[in-house]
Formats: structure tokens, sequence, C-alpha cells
């Protein structure tokens, strides 16, 4: 492990954030000297971010908590236009309000993680379309395009995984890195921003906006993305059978989201202590150590902590006694997912699928075949199985782990 002088890349790597930086000992000096204001960069395409983006946002909380200005950049302009990296597909346009929307549903999230304010520590959210929709298209031409060349933009991954697969790409998504560089310059500029953080694969965006700095400003500016997340079985964070797991409790139940953590592999269970929660890494050491059964209590201390930063510690408290009760003493939990059923009752597959439980009607067929789905303790595997309304709430069970109840 590297030794540096400064508490945020200290920090940084010892939890396990940092896989490249553009100049680590230029960086680990300014930010051992000053106040280092950096910045992430988020779209606003959905009402809240999910788990895939936790990373990023624990980024920007532990460069408040070593004492620098974390920036939240929300792209009310790019997402107009849509970032390329990773995509096979044009990204579908939002109109205005929605996207205005989603921005401030999102900043809830924020507020979760970060301490907003006018100190010099203090986290502030701006929108690049105040500036980025200020642009007159021949200005951005003749400021910004000459900085760009076509043979070093095709050469980047976004570009050309795109053209390899023979997927077309706009003209608009095409201009979406010189954007995305020109939002590093502008708040270099206007508010001292000297760092962009991200994740890898934002690596190129990163290097152009700082290159961009330096030749229309000659502005030293620095760079750090995180590693590459999957999980220990090589699956993409934030993504299940169900579907994403958002962060915020009007996307994904306080419940469901206390079980993502707590349902993940035995061999994740450190890595994600140290990403994800402010536990101290002695505790995390002693946690990561167990084995055998004892890892279920390190994942329950992971799900504790992550969904008491995200959804608050009352929705922690609840979400443990809820599983508790489920799982360990044969009891209906309050807090688990339901789904009402109508007076005619609810089919199988549609309760399942509503619960999410499964993704479709195939992976349900597949489950009742296997015999892993029990109404009420019974074990039921005819897909036209109608769950009928009751009084009390009826149990519906996928395997040991899933749980919900079935309304009226």
């Amino acid at each position: 492990m590297t030794t540096y002088q400064s508490d945020l890349l200290r920090l940084l790597d010892e939890r396990g954030y940092i896989h490249q930086m553009t100049d680590a000992e230029g960086l680990d000096a300014l930010a051992a000297k000053q106040v280092v204001p950096g910045y992430i960069g988020f779209d606003a395409t959905a009402p809240s971010l999910h788990v895939g983006s936790l990373v990023q946002i624990m980024m920007l909380r532990r460069l408040q908590q070593a004492g620098h200005k974390p920036i939240v950049l929300m792209g009310g302009g790019t997402t107009r236009i849509g970032d390329p990296t990773g995509r096979d597909e044009s990204r579908k346009m939002l109109d205005d309000a929605t996207i205005e929307a989603n921005i401030a549903s999102i900043r809830t999230i924020f507020e979760r993680f970060l301490t907003f304010g006018d100190g010099p520590t203090d986290a502030v959210m701006v929108n690049n379309h105040d500036w980025l929709g200020q642009l007159g298209y021949i200005e951005l031409l003749q400021e910004v395009g000459t900085h760009f060349t076509i043979n070093r933009m095709l050469t980047f991954d976004s570009v050309k995984l795109r053209l390899d697969r023979e997927q077309p790409m706009t003209f608009l998504e095409f201009n979406y890195m010189i954007l995305q560089g020109y939002d590093f310059r502008h708040l270099s500029k206007a508010m001292g921003v000297r760092l962009q953080m991200g994740g890898s694969d934002q690596w190129g965006n990163i290097v152009n906006g700082m290159e961009l700095g330096r030749r229309m400003d000659g502005a030293e500016l620095f760079g750090l993305t995180t590693p590459l997340l999957t999980t220990a079985a090589g699956a993409k964070m934030g993504k299940t059978a169900a579907g994403a797991v958002w962060l915020n409790s009007g996307q994904l139940s306080d419940y469901d989201y206390w079980q993502y953590w707590r349902n993940c592999d035995d061999r994740d269970v450190g890595r994600f202590l140290k990403l994800f929660t402010d536990l101290p890494l002695d505790e995390i050491a002693r946690l990561e150590a167990l084995d055998g059964a004892e890892i279920n209590e390190a994942k329950k201390v992971l799900a504790n902590a992550a969904t008491a930063m995200c959804r608050g510690p009352e929705a922690a408290r609840i979400s443990a006694e809820t599983a508790t009760q489920t799982f360990e003493k044969g009891q209906i939990g309050g807090d688990l997912p339901q789904v009402t059923a109508p007076a005619g009752g609810i089919d199988i597959l549609t309760a399942l699928r509503e619960l999410g439980f499964t993704a479709s009607n195939k992976e349900g067929r597949r489950k009742l075949d296997e015999g892993a789905v029990k109404v009420d303790g019974v074990a039921v595997r005819d897909p036209h199985h109608k769950i009928l309304p009751a009084d009390d709430p009826v149990p519906l069970s996928l395997g040991s782990k899933k749980h919900g109840l079935v309304t009226r």
C-alpha cells in the first residue's frame, strides 16, 4: 500500500476506492495543504440513483470526511444527450419537467450522505444545464471544438465499442464527451474545482476535461477513478434478477434494500463494509475474519449500517426486526413487501412478479416447477393458482430468503 501524506488519499486508499490517478503525487501534495473542491457528475435519467452509483456517492462522502469540498454535478444538460459509455443504443429523451423532478428527487439521496451548506467544506449541488444551456453552437465549435480531434475521440471505448458492434451512434451522443469535458473546465473557472472523480469507465472523459482546462486556461487539474465494481460472483453492482436496487424508498422498500446487503456473497462482506459503511477498519477486519455461520452476523452489520446511512436508522431497525421475525421466529414481519389482491384473487405469477421476486412469468413458472414457491407455508406448483384475498395477509415465499404478503 502506498504511503500518502494527505488524509484524503490515505482514506481512499485504505478503503479500496483508488483505481487510477492522473498525478498521484501532485494531488497528494495539494490535498495535504489546502481544501480541494472535487466533483462527480450524475445524469438524471430516473427519480433515483441505484446501488451502482453508491461507490461514487461514498467517494464524495469520503472527500468531505477528509476535510475537502464535495460538489454534486447533476447533468440537467447532458441528460438531454445521453452518455454513450457502456451502451448499445441511444437513451430515451426526457422532457425538461421530468429531468427537473428527477434532480429534486435525487437530491434527497445526497442529503443523507453529505452535509450541504455555505461553508468551505460543505457540499453543493450544481446543474450543468445552467451553463451548457447558455452555450451558442458556433461559440462551442470555435472555443471548445478546436481542442478535440476526431482521431482521438474515435479511440475512446464509449465510441469504439459501439462502432465495433455496428450499433448506431448519433452525432448528438458523439458530443457528450465534449460537453462533459467542458463541465470540468467550467467548474474549475467558476468554483475553483481541481479534482474530478468517477468510475474507471469515465477515465477518458475525465482526462479530456483536464486537458481542455489546461489548454484553455492553463489550469492544473486532477483525475481519480474507482475500480469497476462487481460482486464476487461477477454480477454488476446494483442489479438483481428482480431489477435495479434503487436508493430512494419510493422505488424500493426499506426492507428490500436491507435484504440486498444481507444477502451479499460471503466474499464481498469485508470489501462492502469498507466501501459502503463508516465502520472503523479494525472492526471491519474482525468481521471479515468470521467464517461459517458467523459470517451472517457480519452481513447483518453491513445491512444495518448501509441501510441506516441511506434510509435512516429507524428504517434499518424495522427492517432488521422484520427479518428476525420472519426468518428466526417464523412470524410475519410487518415490513415485508406487499401486493394487493382484487376481489377475484391474484394469480401467483403476477403476485411473484409484482413483489419483485421474479423478473418474468417464465422465471416464475421455473420457480414453481422447482417447488420453491410457498403460499401460507404450502408449496404450490400450479402456474394458474389464484391467491384469494383474506382478512389476514397471506404469506407468499420464494425460497428461504424472499417473503411477502398478499393483502386485500
